[in-house]
């Protein structure tokens, strides 16, 4: 059972990185012979197939990660399901393909921290241990290596400043009527991580805790009567049109889709002066994956130096962050284009377990937003 705070894990790994890499020589123990070298490319180019779930391309940048993996490995195609599927829909996805080979069934899943144990207890994903598995902090991992933790970001604002000028700088502002029928959460709180997380926030801006959520529901509950929560789910086409002018989402979308509007229409970013809370997702393979060498081919292409650096182009944390900066190898430019992120916490995975479970099952009758 893991109690440790994550966010004092990580931020001690960056201080002792160098000198436990240099004791470890940075490779993963518990890793296949063939996880670094040919004979799993040549393995995963037979099955000729990875398929995905739920991974927008503007996303963390998962369009550059998965054009980056196709151009390094030829010869084996990128199915994409449902790109803009939840935490929830993928788990599900597994349990509805698993006598199925084709197509539709998943071979990897990207969810929240939260989804990683319960899929692991329920047999849905199988154990495999990167090359790179000694640098991903031992808070943000299963120790048999059945998922492990992937990138993080903190929820912020988007905002379309062409309809809504006067830009809300913390949660409390948006309570204001000024902001009626013009917010939006990025999920339904009911299967969305990034939605429930969005509530656990609120809940540490509004007196609660880690161990406390409770506020936030009752928090979304306000602002729905005040008529200012859209009962839609939020994406930045939907910010671009401003039919919701405001969206609920991590840092990261926030920023990538100020680069795609290309300034139409103008809009920013604003990190919440309280509340800050930062998610954890998580990566795994299924343990039913129709193909499962391009599956471990994949994960070994996102936890490299490389994939991780792809990552950090959509304005993510990658897990292997510490490490990455304590060799240096991550472009100057790019450490710059981060927003203040300083104060985020990170729960534990009991805390999360705890508030998915009141958030989903008191929604409905705390907050009453049917969100669709």
């Amino acid at each position: 059972m893991r109690t440790k705070n994550f966010a004092y894990h990580l931020l001690a790994l960056f201080v002792i990185a160098a000198t436990l890499l240099s004791a470890c020589g940075g490779g993963g123990a518990g890793a296949p012979v063939e996880s670094s070298g040919d004979a799993l490319y040549d393995a995963a180019k037979a099955e000729g197939m990875l398929t995905t779930i739920a991974l927008p391309h503007d996303w963390c940048n998962y369009g550059g990660v998965i054009e980056a993996f196709k151009a390094k490995y030829p010869g084996i195609e990128v199915n994409e399901l449902n790109p803009d599927a939840g935490s929830a829909d993928e788990i599900e996805a597994i349990k509805a393909n698993k006598d199925n080979k084709g197509p539709q069934a998943p071979d990897v899943i990207d969810v929240g921290f939260s989804f990683g144990e319960s899929s692991k207890a329920e047999g849905l994903i199988q154990p495999y241990k990167v090359s790179t598995w000694d640098t991903i902090p031992a808070d943000a991992k299963d120790p048999d290596g059945y998922w492990y933790g992937d990138y993080y970001g903190v929820l912020a604002f988007l905002v379309n400043t062409d309809v809504q000028p006067d830009v809300p700088q913390d949660w409390a502002d948006l309570l204001d009527p000024k902001y009626k029928g013009q917010i939006a959460l990025s999920g339904d709180p009911r299967a969305s991580n990034q939605a429930i997380q969005s509530v656990y926030a609120a809940a540490l801006a509004n007196g609660g805790s880690l161990d406390n959520v409770q506020p936030g529901l009752d928090y979304f509950a306000e602002l729905n009567a005040a008529g200012n929560l859209i009962p839609l789910i939020a994406n930045n086409g939907l910010v671009a049109t401003g039919e919701i002018p405001i969206r609920i989402t991590w840092d990261y979308n926030a920023l990538s889709a100020i680069d795609t509007f290309e300034g139409n229409p103008k809009a920013t970013v604003v990190v919440p002066a309280t509340g800050r809370f930062a998610g954890v997702y998580v990566q795994a393979i299924s343990a039913y994956a129709p193909h499962p060498n391009a599956a471990k081919l994949w994960m070994e292409f996102l936890y490299s130096d490389e994939g991780q650096i792809v990552w950090m182009e959509g304005y993510c944390h990658p897990i292997r962050e510490a490490d990455l900066r304590a060799r240096g190898v991550i472009p100057q430019e790019l450490l710059d284009k981060l927003p203040d992120v300083s104060g985020a916490v990170f729960p534990s995975l009991d805390q999360l377990n705890a508030a998915k479970e009141l958030i989903t099952t008191k929604w409905d009758a705390t907050v009453g937003a049917d969100v669709k």
